[in-house]
């Protein structure tokens, strides 16, 4: 679980255009602030409505990134969201976070189903939900202006 001594390294991980074009929920520019509130949040998250975890070196515990899934107690189920850090992209810390979670999900937590998202404009995202065995049910479509495009 992160704490508030983490809160300068996500800084500098999040406070990017990247990372934020391609997630749904960080704010950009993302400071100092943000980073305090997303991680004074955490326990009350995880005991009621997510689980939120590190994505760190397993040697120096050197921060990488976070990886999350939500807790939908009515359906058993709920939604695999992570960033990694830009400078550490490409180095598979996305998908051994995503098996490690699934696991987590179906066998600590009895979860009957978990799924994910991305952007289409965020291929190497969906190359890590394909890599962890997850299979692609749908798209979601964007409207605009109420009407679909």
């Amino acid at each position: 679980m992160f704490q508030t001594s983490d809160a300068s390294e996500v800084t500098k991980l999040c406070n990017n255009y990247n990372i934020y074009k391609n997630t749904l929920y960080l704010p950009y520019p993302y400071s100092i602030e943000d980073a305090l509130s997303w991680i004074e949040n955490h326990l009350d998250n995880f005991n009621n409505k997510s689980y939120e975890f590190a994505i760190t070196d397993k040697v120096t515990g050197k921060l990488y990134g976070a990886i999350a899934l939500s807790n939908n107690q009515n359906f058993n189920n709920g939604e695999i969201a992570y960033w990694i850090g830009e400078e550490f992209w490409g180095n598979g810390y996305a998908t051994e976070a995503g098996e490690a979670i699934l696991e987590f999900a179906f066998i600590e937590k009895q979860y009957h189903k978990v799924y994910a998202r991305h952007f289409n404009s965020n291929s190497a995202s969906g190359r890590v939900i394909q890599k962890i065995g997850m299979k692609k049910e749908g798209i979601k479509k964007s409207c605009h202006e109420g009407k679909p495009i």
